[in-house]
């Protein structure tokens, strides 16, 4: 079975990884948000991008929960030692990464065949994808005034509460190559637990991507990032309850509207099978949505694949 999953965040990451127990990795297309994306010390990070493939190549700090396990800090106490901004922190190993992804975009190598790059020195045979190649950047509004998505995210540790996004670039962005294939090819679609404002949205600002769902014809399947109305990590509650109304599995929904088939949600929310019912979504209640080791993680991903069978009926 192919599958194309749309992916952001650390919970967008773990779920790529969850579906590698029960489909080969070469069945898998994961396309990341890049709205995220930002210049440090002049040198391009795509944090999303990263996250996937650290922890697709097992390499991730799961206890951080972002960057590489076994990280040094020297070139960012150097920074510190010489004045520099290290607001947002970059370990050794990462730079690495990061020097490697700058050299090739400053010869003109695109961000998609920089990252195919980076995927097969790492030895993965899942195809990962930025949403584009081009620049689109997530901007957060809010009452303090608009900011960056990085800026707002880890210099003001998300504090602010979100009266919107805006996606600068979004209007010219076409999505990168393989990105409209694999949509196309694909046996199921998926939307992984991400914020679906700051990590799924940015994706679904490239218009040809929307379309591609809209136009679909096989199942689109979004997992539901809150468990008992309440995030595992990060302000997704808070800005489903500011932007949506609520937190329940029918505001998540109400998000993805038109664009997908069914919604998983975590037993806790089993009670809010009916509302989504209402929506024209189907429930799809998961023992657990939390992916808190090997076993859990397998449990959810069969939990999804089974449900195309349903949808199909």
């Amino acid at each position: 079975m192919r599958l194309a999953l749309l992916s952001g965040g650390v919970g967008g990451a773990r779920f790529a990884r969850a579906l590698l127990h029960v489909v080969r990795p070469a069945d898998l297309t994961a396309i990341v948000n890049v709205g995220d994306d930002l210049e440090v010390l002049g040198l391009h990070v795509s944090p999303d991008l990263d996250t996937v493939l650290y922890t697709l190549a097992c390499l991730s700090d799961e206890e951080r929960g972002w960057g590489r396990a076994g990280e040094t800090w020297n070139a960012l106490e150097s920074v510190v030692e010489l004045g520099g901004e290290a607001w947002f922190r970059l370990g050794d190993r990462d730079i690495g990464l990061h020097l490697v992804r700058a050299e090739a975009l400053g010869r003109g190598e695109p961000l998609s065949s920089v990252t195919a790059s980076l995927a097969r020195a790492l030895r993965l045979e899942t195809t990962l994808l930025p949403a584009t190649d081009e620049p689109l950047r997530t901007w957060v509004l809010t009452p303090a005034g608009s900011f960056p998505f990085q800026e707002w995210f880890v210099a003001r540790g998300h504090r602010d509460e979100v009266d919107g996004v805006r996606f600068e670039g979004s209007a010219a962005a076409a999505p990168a190559p393989g990105v409209l294939e694999a949509l196309g090819k694909a046996d199921l679609i998926l939307i992984a637990p991400s914020n679906p404002y700051v990590s799924i949205a940015p994706i679904l600002a490239v218009e040809a991507i929307r379309a591609a769902l809209e136009d679909r014809r096989v199942p689109a399947v979004a997992v539901s990032p809150l468990i008992g109305g309440k995030a595992v990590k990060g302000p997704a509650a808070r800005m489903l309850d500011r932007l949506a109304g609520g937190t329940r599995a029918a505001h998540v929904a109400s998000v993805y509207q038109g664009l997908i088939d069914a919604l998983v949600i975590d037993e806790a929310d089993a009670a809010e099978a009916d509302a989504l019912d209402e929506l024209g979504v189907r429930p799809i209640v998961a023992g657990s949505t939390l992916m808190s080791d090997a076993a859990a993680s397998r449990r959810l991903a069969r939990t999804v694949l089974e449900a195309t069978t349903l949808l199909a009926r």
